[in-house]
């Protein structure tokens, strides 16, 4: 029990970080929040801290087999926290001029990266399913946290009543699971289905309703309803998280129920998922293209992308797993940066929501038209940006697995998705401005922005090194 108690220390750190946060903001009478804001970046500092040390360097089983650490978790808990202190850094100024800046912002989003590090390391379908309430929760109260907008509370309402209901199909598979084969613990369940003479249709439909629910929380199609909307109607600020580090957590959960637990199953998840993989690559490319509102159009891009993510656990190896793995921490880096404009741009009486308000940007700030050439450039995979080669590791190996087809289609697709992103290039750098008036940022956000973009060129220009991490996770 002690060691079990260590291998957790990441996470009661941050528990009780979370708690201490919530307290200092209580008692704090700055309106600007600076001591809560630092305390938050000091947490998931000390988190990461936590999970190198904590860390061994073999795979370990705690509390009968509901948590695991492994390298696949210990990679993935300091992605998140990675992310989610440059989220903080990019939301804090946005929320303090548009007179949003709470505490609880820091808070919910601390107890939201607390749920991620859950799933990242849970190996019972009950820890699987705690770690997706405490994000969700924690989700829906931050998307409802601008009051005074009728959009932020539709949104929130939306997301919440979908929310449920994806819960609920996610118990209903759980407990089909669980009716055939006795036990909630991944490696248990695929023990039971390769040694026993039990009726696999009742385990193929547990495992439909497990991935629906998953689906939604990544929001693939045709389980996307809520995206466009709760991207479009949250502030900025939350969009940002949400797009991001769950998605990677969401990737965990996917890998740990489908490979660890249901890989007896292969085929019949390889062809669901390829099911999925195809409308939400064809849907969230093809709306995109018809999208005026950038908010609206990088969440129609997500959906896309979670088709993509897709691609490689279709692959049904190693190579794929780890391909998926490269993709979703690719996604992550370019989905920060390109909210990263937005907020800067709309720090100055200006709401980037809308794709013209990016017109002529190259003659306003050159420095920050080339950061967010970078990033589009990522995101319609062109060489030899980031996003072309997660594109590349996932579609190789489908290619190499003999998924001929669907290889073709994921090619085709993108071909289709370059439109949208490099209309945003065509108008910052070929179209006259509306105003002339120069985009200043602070140090801070000149050189979060700064470093976030030249990350998506030097992981670029040396992709092997990232691919090697995700290699060792499996």
């Amino acid at each position: 029990m002690r060691t079990d108690l260590i291998i957790l220390m990441p996470e009661i750190t941050l528990l009780v970080m979370t708690c201490v946060v919530l307290l200092v903001d209580a008692f704090s009478e700055d309106k600007f929040r600076k001591i809560t804001y630092w305390i938050t970046q000091l947490s998931l500092l000390l988190t990461i801290c936590m999970v190198f040390y904590y860390s061994p360097d073999y795979s370990y089983l705690a509390f009968n087999g509901a948590f695991i650490t492994d390298t696949m978790s210990v990679i993935l808990k300091i992605v998140i926290c990675g992310i989610s202190i440059i989220v903080f850094f990019y939301s804090y100024e946005y929320l303090k001029e548009s007179e949003l800046l709470k505490g609880e912002y820091f808070v919910l989003g601390l107890f939201a990266v607390l749920g991620m590090m859950i799933m990242s390391s849970a190996y019972h379908l009950l820890s699987v399913y705690l770690g997706i309430e405490l994000l969700s929760l924690s989700l829906y109260a931050m998307v409802a946290m601008h009051r005074k907008s009728k959009y932020s509370t539709e949104a929130a309402i939306k997301y919440f009543v979908l929310g449920a209901l994806a819960s609920g199909m996610l118990l209903y598979g759980i407990s089909m699971i669980y009716g055939v084969t006795g036990s909630l613990q991944l490696t248990n369940i695929a023990d039971a289905i390769n040694n026993s003479a039990i009726e696999k249709i009742y385990l193929v439909y547990g495992m439909i309703f497990i991935i629906v629910g998953i689906a939604f929380k990544l929001g693939a199609a045709p389980f996307h309803m809520w995206l466009p909307d709760v991207y479009q109607g949250a502030p900025t600020s939350v969009t940002l998280f949400i797009s991001s580090a769950p998605k990677i957590a969401a990737f965990a959960i996917t890998v740990r129920v489908l490979v660890d637990g249901l890989f007896p199953l292969i085929d019949d998840w390889q062809s669901i998922l390829s099911l999925l993989a195809i409308l939400s690559m064809a849907i969230g490319n093809i709306i995109a293209i018809a999208q005026e509102n950038i908010k609206r159009m990088l969440a129609y891009s997500t959906i896309a992308h979670v088709g993509y993510l897709f691609l490689g656990l279709i692959a049904g190896t190693p190579s794929g797993f780890a391909g998926s793995m490269f993709y979703v921490i690719s996604y992550s880096l370019m989905t920060i940066g390109a909210f990263g404009m937005i907020i800067l741009l709309g720090r100055f009486d200006l709401e980037a929501e809308k794709i013209e308000d990016f017109k002529g940007l190259i003659v306003r700030n050159s420095w920050f038209a080339l950061i967010m050439l970078f990033l589009m450039f990522s995101m319609a995979g062109v060489p030899p940006f980031l996003g072309f080669w997660s594109k590349w590791f996932v579609i190789k190996e489908l290619v190499d697995s003999g998924f001929f087809v669907l290889a073709v289609a994921a090619v085709f697709f993108s071909i289709i998705g370059a439109y949208y992103y490099l209309r945003i290039v065509k108008i910052m750098c070929f179209d006259k401005p509306d105003t002339m008036r120069a985009i200043k940022a602070s140090q801070q956000m000149r050189t979060v922005l700064t470093i976030n973009g030249l990350l998506i060129l030097i992981i670029g220009l040396s992709p092997n090194t990232l691919m090697n991490l995700c290699l060792s996770a499996f």
